[in-house]
């Protein structure tokens, strides 16, 4: 099967957490209150992004967005709040709140076995799906390994089920018993994804629309079925810089189905941020879900994390004082991405196309200095 697959599964996941300040004069940050934001997207673009980055943001009283570079190495064109892309695992959040509308519904358990919605699905190798539970798939805490060379059999068609990927990922012994520790796995979602179609009969396309994106008017999300995306879109690449030159190769053209329920879905800034603000508001999920949801476990020492993972969301903790909460998104065939919101109201979402893999010892800003900019820039509204 094509390399692709293998270096899209390397990083489904979060990124690099730092709290760097790019700073601006005062006289410039009195004139621009999102001078600092405007600077240090320029610094993330230009470091390690891609050739474009944009961050779209706001609160009740309205929204804003910045832009660096371009979405089309062809042409100057600056990344747009309705320009759709592949959003990676932000895709987990929205897997995640419609398994938890099943659990309101009364059609699922979070501390059941898995063993009971899929049997003999998660058996095997090690595996005993009769001491998993529908929580800790959700939260990483299962205990199944992560997947970085998957090698999946395709169908006929060259698209992967959910079935092969879940297949393919319980090949890879477990880390941990189930419950001991965290370990950020695409496959816990993929087996997530075929929950959802167990219990509600039908696609996983069709419950997240019908679930989710409908009831909320998410007209630029889709899970896709072609390689190609909806118009406008930003493009993707892979490549890099080294000193003044640089190397780009489009990377749009991609198989989704690869991804699965994990990573597959396509959105845009402006789509991303009304959904978390959905959720995190409590017009998604009953409260005591959403509880649930913000019910978190440590990531470890990993620089590369946010500070805590509930079920489906991360929690990271601003630098002017309390907590954002959704999801990173990285694509090695062509995006980065992150979507925060706050409980009062505040939103950010930030992109740039291509992967961004930050060492450990990266010391420039990363989409997280970005977002806790364009956050604590604004007052709750």
């Amino acid at each position: 099967m094509p390399n692709t697959l293998g270096r899209a599964a390397l990083s489904l996941a979060a990124s690099a957490v730092f709290a760097l300040v790019v700073p601006v004069s005062a006289q410039a940050q009195a004139a621009d209150p999102h001078a600092d934001t405007q600077a240090l997207l320029n610094a993330y673009q230009s470091g390690v992004g891609g050739p474009g980055a944009a961050v779209f943001a706001g609160n009740a009283s309205g929204s804003w967005a910045l832009t660096s570079g371009t979405g089309n190495v062809n042409g100057n064109d600056p990344i747009q709040p309705d320009e759709k892309f592949r959003v990676a695992s932000q895709t987990k959040t929205f897997t995640a709140a419609v398994v938890v509308k099943l659990v309101d519904a009364g059609l699922v358990s979070l501390d059941a076995p898995i063993e009971r919605y899929l049997p003999g699905v998660v058996d095997g190798n090690g595996y005993d799906g009769t001491t998993i539970t529908v929580r800790e798939l959700l939260q990483h805490t299962s205990g199944i390994a992560p997947n970085n060379s998957p090698n999946p059999q395709a169908g006929p068609d060259g698209t992967y089920t959910l079935a092969a990927l879940v297949k393919d990922g319980l090949t890879h012994a477990p880390v941990s018993a189930p419950g001991a520790s965290f370990h950020y796995s695409n496959t816990n979602f993929d087996i997530l994804g075929m929950l959802i179609e167990k219990v509600t009969g039908g696609s996983y396309r069709q419950a997240l629309t019908d679930r989710i994106l409908t009831p909320l008017g998410l007209t630029e999300t889709s899970y896709p079925t072609s390689t190609a995306l909806p118009s406008p879109y930003v493009h993707g690449y892979t490549g890099g810089r080294s000193g003044s030159f640089f190397f780009w190769y489009d990377t749009t053209l991609y198989q989704p189905t690869a991804a699965g329920s994990a990573g597959s879905l396509v959105s845009s800034l402006r789509d991303l941020t009304t959904f978390e603000r959905a959720l995190i508001d409590g017009q998604v999920v009953s409260p005591a879900a959403l509880a649930q949801m913000h019910t978190t476990v440590p990531l470890g020492t990993d620089p590369h994390q946010a500070g805590a993972y509930g079920l489906g969301l991360e929690e990271f903790n601003l630098t002017c004082g309390g907590q954002a909460w959704g999801h990173g998104g990285d694509l090695p065939d062509g995006y980065s991405s992150l979507t925060m919101v706050t409980a009062d109201g505040r939103y950010a979402s930030v992109v740039t196309n291509t992967f961004v893999n930050a060492p450990a010892t990266y010391t420039q800003p990363t989409r997280f200095d970005v977002i806790n900019s364009a956050l604590c820039a604004m007052p709750a509204a």
